[in-house]
């Protein structure tokens, strides 16, 4: 039987006598897809997930959905699951994303402060219910594999260039720093992609709504943030970013979490993760376009590198990584007369 027939077979035995409609509802860049399902009789719709068990495990996804949930995040309600098919059925948190909130021309920053601030509001709950030994470790040889992204996708094959041996181990050499400063953080547990996409903006609920959760682990307590705060989908004033990160930082020493004592020692661990992220990010990127065919996620390289850059400038270890990121993207020479 077909994937989808197989599908609304399976929902059918769920939801008896409630004839519905399927609609896409989102894809991510896995093999995992969601339908909304809609009635006509006016009840609330919902959402199914579509995740193949050849390719997909849904075991992590509803794992870390019941810890979130425990700790107070808004996430997804389990209405009915066929783990060995490959189905759940779960609450539908509605169609606006934090993107979408955010990006509206009548989205004032003022609003868009409040729905940060829900959004770090979450993030502290979830981390300060973080426990060891429960979610799978961010370890060193997960955060060298994402990194090892960057020379495959982003340089050899979207760029189409091959880094002489000097380079090669410039950036190997970069590559050992920033891993050694990001497992030095503390640990918690870590959503890995809480951005505008993941976030859900509701009405007349508690914001943010959390999805994409299901590749959760327990590693450094910054991470998160620079999904949030150095978004690849949209830009904020860094004088902005930075004041939510002071917030977030009061907030977290307030409730004991285990962040530095000094916020400059804690934006330097904030800095650090967000090379490694970004790196990693521009080699999603390069592969979801040129293995996958997404070629929109190439309009978002260029605020990805921006951080990137920025942070490379700052901090003189990684002064070395900035100037092969210079060969790989030439920045152009403005020119000023004086006359």
């Amino acid at each position: 039987m077909p994937r989808l027939a197989q599908l609304q077979q399976w929902l059918a035995d769920q939801l008896p006598g409630r004839p519905f409609e399927l609609s896409p509802a989102s894809a991510d860049a896995s093999f995992r897809r969601y339908f909304r399902v809609s009635f006509s009789d006016g009840r609330p719709s919902l959402i199914v997930m579509d995740a193949p068990p050849e390719h997909e495990d849904c075991r992590p996804w509803l794992q870390v959905a019941a810890l979130f949930r425990s700790a107070g995040a808004h996430v997804p309600e389990v209405l009915a699951e066929d783990r060995a098919l490959g189905f759940l059925l779960i609450s539908d948190l509605g169609s606006t994303t934090y993107l979408a909130a955010l990006q509206h021309p009548e989205c004032s920053q003022l609003e868009a402060a409040h729905l940060y601030a829900d959004a770090i509001g979450t993030l502290l709950a979830i981390q300060a219910s973080s426990q060891p030994d429960v979610l799978p470790e961010y370890s060193a040889e997960l955060l060298r594999r994402e990194l090892m992204l960057f020379p495959e996708w982003y340089v050899g094959r979207h760029k189409g260039m091959t880094l002489d041996a000097a380079d090669q181990a410039t950036m190997m050499s970069a590559f050992d720093q920033i891993i050694a400063v990001n497992l030095a953080e503390p640990k918690v547990f870590v959503h890995r992609d809480f951005h505008s996409r993941n976030l859900m903006r509701i009405e007349n609920g508690a914001n943010p709504g959390v999805i994409d959760f299901q590749d959760a682990v327990y590693g450094p307590i910054t991470y998160d943030l620079v999904s949030l705060l150095k978004d690849a989908y949209i830009r904020w004033d860094e004088e902005f970013a930075l004041d939510l990160l002071a917030r977030y930082w009061e907030m977290a020493r307030k409730l004991g979490l285990p962040v530095r004592e000094d916020f400059g020692a804690f934006h330097r661990d904030y800095e650090w993760m967000g090379v490694q992220r970004h790196l990693k990010v521009l080699g999603i990127f390069a592969r979801l376009c040129h293995r996958d065919g997404k070629e929109a996620y190439l309009n978002d390289m260029p605020l990805v590198m921006d951080y990137l850059r920025k942070a490379c400038d700052r901090y003189r270890a990684l002064g070395p990584l900035l100037k092969v990121l210079d060969k790989l993207d030439p920045v152009p020479v403005e020119y000023g007369y004086t006359f």
